[in-house]
This record gives C-alpha cells, structure tokens and sequence, in this order.
C-alpha cells in the first residue's frame, strides 16, 4: 500500500504540538521504508534536532513515532543513528544470510549410504563416511568425513533425505491399562488363583477345545473346565463357574497376557466380585509358573495332545465336575513348597516329600482352616466327599469315564473325517 503524507505545514515545533493534539491537518504521503527511513531524516534536518532542547526533542520523537508507525525504541535508534553519522540507513540482511555447509547433495549421498548399510547408527555412519574418503578417495564424501554424529541425525531428518528415504515403523500396539503388572502375594491365604488356557489343537479347520486351568496358589485346589471359543460368550459362564466350585473366597486373579482374559469383561466381572486382577510382567516367565507347570502335569498328562473339537465342551465338563476335579483336589497328593535361606541370603524353595499333601489336606492344615471357607461350606461336607471313595476307586472311576469320554470323541472324529 502506498501512502502520500503532506507535512508543508508542519514548520514549528508549535505546529508538531498541535498535530500530536489533534487540532492541524496533515496528508500523509509514506510510500515504502526507504522513503520513510527518508522521511525521518529531512524531518529531523528541518526542524534542527540537534540544536532543539531535552522537553523538545521528546515532542519531535512523538511526532515521528505517531507518523511513522514505528515503536519509541526503533524511533530512539534511529535518532541515535543520525546523531552519530547525520544519515538514516536501512540495516538490511546480506542476501546470503547463513550458508548451509551440507548441501542436499550431501543428505542424498547419506541416504544412499545407509540405504547400503540398512541405517546404522551415527557414529557408525559417521566412521563409514570417514572411511570412504581417507581410505577408499570417494572425492564426495568429503564434506560428510568431518560431520558430527548429531548434525549427522539432522541430515537424515531434512527434506532431501527424506523424499529420497522414508522409513516407516509398524504401529505399535497401545499397552494395556487392564489388571495389575506384579506378582500376586497372598501371604499363606488361599483364594489367589493363578489362570492359564490349555488348547487342545487344530484340525484340517476345526477349531479345538479349549481347557481352562485355574490353581489356588497356596493349597494348589485346581479346577479345569471347558470351553469351545475362548470368546467372552463362554469365558464367562466358565470363569463364574470355577469361582463357584472352589470352597473357599476367590481374593485374587492372575493370568498371562492372553487377550481371553486381559479384556473389560473379565475386568468388570472381578471388580464387581472385589477379585484382585494381576497379570505377568514382561521377562518374568515365573509369574505364573504354577499354572503352567499343572498344564503339564495334570492336563497334558491326562487329556493328551490329541485334536478335540471344540463341539465336545460339554460333554468334557461333565466329565471334569463329576471325577476329573474332584479327583485332583482330593485324591491326587502334591508337592508344597518351603522357602529356604541359601548362605548368599537367596530365598530357594524347596519342596520335602514330609510336605505332601492332597490340596484338601492342605486346605484343612492351615491356621484357623474354618474361617477360610465360604459361608455355607463346612469340612463336615468337604470330608464326606474326600472319605467316600478311596484314591484308587476315584483314579479307577476317573479313568473309566475318561475312556468312555475318549472312545466317543475319536469314534465320531473318524466317521466325521
């Protein structure tokens, strides 16, 4: 925009008053900065600046702060300026500013560096661009041999490198506020499960059953039950029915990562039973060792690795509440561990055959055993089930039933295949 400005009659120091005041009309008449920066220097030449006294050259840089449009600090500079050398010059930027010392020639050749290198990192890039021109002469790395490694990330990150190589990272998955990242300590009381799924294999299609394991940590009660998805449609009547059978108080819940159980449906059904929610912590495969350790021995050991298709869920549930589950609590002895203090001062567990026990009897030897139990539940009703049969009767009942179960199951698969 150009503006003209007529200030012939401005002639006075009285007259810059009565413009400052409001009272004298002026044309404006400013076209560009030089002529401004102009402007500024007949005003002061006209009016003798130098010669005026210290209240009227404060009324002089008024008037040219209020025509100019410049702030009191740039006005003050410029005054300065022409006290100094009786001219007023732009102080314009050289045209050549600040010389970029690695061109786009140099981010194209770094890209075609770590291209054939696959990335390394910095000083790694750095030493091979040094290498290229002392020992092997490539006359165009010379410029690169004397980067510095973070100037050298600099380079990758400006636009020629970067329309020359893009480098994608796979999306990453947002991390699970779900359940608890710690190992679960129940303090010798019984009621904190450790939970893992068992598959029962694929095949040709065919999707197999799923077992799951769920184990008290202090009295190894077990309870394994069936499912044909591990979908939220039947984890959840599964999971209510485990917390059912068990005769004590479930207090805690740990799992695996496995998304079957790390899910806001399980998450809400604990909370609304106040069950603690742990999970494993990453490189901490021990966090649910017992768990796994009964997949083998009890699962693995009795239902095999053979295909099972995910349609004989039910008929394997009957199959666990009426012998495979009473059997492990009541008549399959286990192991218990007894910490132990190694001379470095290590807790080592160790497992004294004088410690063995059902997971029943275990349950029964624990201080104050009675108050441990659901209301409702008493070791006159526990006994009668554990005393009915001997061991050998109920591993002789469960082992029939299980061949039936089998010979029905493989009989159909074969004429299914």
């Amino acid at each position: 925009m150009v503006t003209y400005m007529n200030d012939k009659k401005i002639q006075s120091l009285d007259d810059i008053r009565a413009f400052l005041e409001g009272t004298t009309e002026i044309e404006f008449s400013i076209e560009g900065k030089d002529e401004r920066y102009q402007w500024i220097r007949q005003t002061l030449v006209r009016l003798k600046y130098l010669s005026l006294s210290r209240g009227d050259r404060g009324v002089v840089l008024r008037y040219l702060e209020r025509v100019s449009g410049y702030s009191r600090q740039t006005v003050t500079r410029l005054v300065a300026q022409y006290r100094k050398t009786g001219k007023v010059r732009r102080r314009q930027r050289t045209a050549t500013g600040f010389q970029r010392y690695y061109k786009t020639k140099d981010a194209l050749l770094l890209a075609q560096l770590d291209e054939l290198h696959s990335t390394p990192c910095g000083a790694a890039a750095k030493k091979l661009c040094e290498r290229m021109y002392r020992i092997h002469g490539d006359a165009r790395f010379e410029q690169l041999s004397h980067i510095s490694v973070s100037h050298l990330y600099n380079l990758r990150h400006s636009t020629g490198y970067q329309r020359q190589r893009r480098h994608f990272d796979k999306t990453r998955p947002t991390r699970s506020q779900i359940g608890e990242r710690r190992k679960p300590n129940p303090n010798g009381r019984p009621g904190y499960l450790r939970v893992d799924t068992v598959h029962q294999g694929d095949l040709d299609g065919i999707k197999g059953v799923y077992h799951i394991n769920a184990v008290d940590e202090v009295t190894q009660f077990q309870c394994v039950f069936s499912v044909e998805r591990i979908s939220e449609r039947f984890m959840i009547p599964a999971l209510e029915e485990i917390m059912a059978t068990l005769p004590f108080p479930i207090l805690g819940f740990h799992a695996d990562n496995g998304s079957e159980y790390i899910n806001r449906t399980v998450a809400k059904l604990l909370n609304k039973l106040t069950i603690e929610f742990t999970k494993s912590r990453p490189r901490h495969s021990n966090d649910n060792a017992l768990a796994e350790s009964k997949n083998g021995s009890v699962i693995r050991k009795h239902l095999g690795y053979d295909h099972i298709p995910g349609q004989w869920a039910p008929q394997l549930n009957d199959f666990h509440r009426q012998y495979f589950n009473p059997y492990i609590n009541f008549h399959r002895p286990c192991l218990f561990p007894v910490p132990h203090i190694n001379s470095k001062g290590r807790v080592k567990k160790r497992y004294p055959y004088e410690e063995m026990n059902t997971p029943y009897d275990k349950l029964k030897s624990l201080p104050k055993a009675d108050t441990l139990l659901k209301p409702g539940i008493t070791f006159k009703q526990l006994d009668a089930i554990a005393l009915a049969i001997s061991d050998n009767e109920a591993a002789k009942q469960m082992n029939e039933a299980k061949r039936k179960l089998f010979k029905a199951i493989f009989e159909q698969n074969k004429k299914v295949g």
